[in-house]
Order: C-alpha cells, then sequence, then structure tokens
C-alpha cells in the first residue's frame, strides 16, 4: 500500500496537480457567475481523465457530458475546440473526427491549460452557455495557473 501512494512513483511529472485543477475550476465559475451563465465545467489531467468537475445548480443536464467532451478533445488535440471545429467541417482536412474517441466536441468552450514553461497539464471544458459565452469561461479558467504563477514570481 505504501507503494501506491509515494509520490516517487508519480504516473505524470506535466500533469496538473488537484489544486491546480480546483483553481481552474473557481475561476472559470467566477467568469460564469459574473456574466449570469449556468454552465459545467469540466478540468481533466494531461492523460484527458476527469480530474475536476462542477454542475452549477439550474445548468443543464445535457451539458454535463458535452463539458467532460470539449475538456478531453482540447486535451486530445492541444488547441481551442473551436479552432479544431474548422477543421471538421465537411471539406475539412478531418472532416468527422468528432465520431472518434468516444465522441468529440468540436465547436468552442475547450481550452488547453499550460504550465508556465508553455506544457499543457490538461485542459478545461465548458458547456450551458452560447459558444461565446463557453470560450469566454473556458479562457478565464485556463489562464488563472499562468496569472497566479506569475503574480507569485513578482513578490
Amino acid at each position: 500500500m505504501a507503494l501506491l501512494s509515494s509520490k516517487t512513483n508519480a504516473q505524470a511529472t506535466n500533469d496538473i496537480t488537484h489544486q491546480e485543477a480546483f483553481e481552474v475550476l473557481l475561476a472559470a465559475k467566477k467568469h460564469a457567475e459574473a456574466s449570469n451563465t449556468l454552465v459545467n465545467i469540466a478540468v481533466v489531467d494531461a492523460g484527458a481523465h476527469l480530474k475536476a468537475f462542477l454542475r452549477m445548480d439550474e445548468s443543464f443536464l445535457g451539458s454535463i457530458d458535452v463539458a467532460i467532451k470539449k475538456a478531453k478533445t482540447a486535451r486530445y488535440f492541444n488547441m481551442d475546440t473551436g479552432e479544431l471545429g474548422a477543421l471538421t467541417q465537411p471539406g475539412g482536412i478531418i472532416y468527422n473526427i468528432e465520431h472518434s474517441n468516444g465522441g468529440l466536441i468540436t465547436f468552442p468552450g475547450g481550452i488547453p491549460i499550460k504550465n508556465k514553461k508553455g506544457v499543457i497539464i490538461g485542459a478545461v471544458g465548458i458547456s450551458g452557455g452560447t459558444i461565446d459565452q463557453d470560450r469566454s469561461i473556458a479562457i478565464a479558467g485556463a489562464v488563472v495557473l499562468l496569472e497566479s504563477k506569475n503574480e507569485s514570481n513578482k513578490k
């Protein structure tokens, strides 16, 4: 049992911590509340596994899966899901890719999360508002780690 809890046996060194995932979740929630938008917020780790989740009261139940899939999609392809969506349209170079990996979401609201070294450590997915609201909320969550680390470096 001690072997399983040892920090020396960590699976990924460039993975979002639970504390960082919580910071992303709270920053996204704060932005959603400021814009009166009820959303589901999903944070996945570097392996695209769910790390943190919040369903705001009265947000759409159907948006739970969408938020998680937006986060996973952003991590699988290391890009904004809205940008990926442009490539998945009829005639696009990866048309129909959203049918892979158990279902992807290729419209705005999923953003990769980077550490201060620029390494992707996870992703955030938002669903429940308009695609513009979802994207804005996701960006607010994704950048919080860069902002907090920059401010702590100034002190």
